[in-house]
């Protein structure tokens, strides 16, 4: 009897193990690419709840992973209108330095406040340094992005008003819904805050996976 009738299952078996090991390997390694980052949006007292809330929601819709984030003493966040939001963490209990998104809302006195706080602007520097995405809305552009410099070249809007604050600091101020300028994101205000919240998703997850969160919420175009 020949010994290759013995040996050719044991290869048979070694192969199927082999296949199954790489396929795992393979799985695992699809699984980590796949897994969302965590993105993180800054509560000042005096945030415009629309922006912040509705940015999350639509974020959280998709999938993504958002925290919000108290540049405060407390979680108890009260915004523009007199509407206290409870915070997932402090500014001081996180680490932002593997963030996907850093998100700026604005809304008055929230962006004077977000502006002021010596962590905020170095959080915005180092995320966008190191090449990662940054969002703002509103008086956020201008009264908080703008000043770190990391709008100068580059295209975006912001609340009506205010474009001189963006273009004083070297950017080039555009009159419309959303910009998306490399890997910033603006936005003008309240009304557009869904737009803003789809060119997020957009960015992260794909156009298609946009218009389904979008479509989902009756809010697509």
């Amino acid at each position: 009897m020949s010994n290759i009738s013995f040996y050719e299952p044991s290869v048979g078996l070694y192969v199927i193990e082999f296949m199954r090991y790489i396929l795992l390997i393979i799985g695992l390694i699809f699984s980590f690419n796949m897994k969302s980052q965590t993105s993180y949006i800054f509560l000042a007292p005096g945030f415009e709840e629309i922006e912040a809330l509705a940015t999350v929601d639509a974020m959280r819709r998709a999938g993504m992973n958002v925290v919000k984030v108290a540049v405060a003493d407390t979680k108890n966040v009260c915004g523009a209108t007199g509407q206290t939001v409870v915070a997932d963490s402090l500014i001081s209990e996180i680490n932002p330095d593997d963030a996907e998104w850093i998100i700026i809302p604005g809304g008055q006195p929230g962006a004077d406040n977000l502006h002021a706080s010596a962590a905020v602007n170095e959080i915005i520097k180092k995320q966008f340094a190191r090449g990662g995405k940054v969002a703002s809305i509103c008086a956020g552009p201008a009264v908080v992005i703008a000043p770190t410099g990391i709008l100068k070249g580059k295209k975006s809007t912001c609340y009506p008003g205010l474009g001189e604050m963006i273009e004083s600091q070297g950017g080039k101020y555009v009159r419309q819904a959303v910009v998306v300028d490399g890997n910033v994101i603006t936005s003008e205000g309240p009304g557009t805050t869904l737009k803003f919240a789809k060119a997020i998703i957009s960015e992260s997850l794909g156009a298609q996976k946009a218009d389904e969160t979008l479509t989902s919420m009756l809010a697509d175009e």
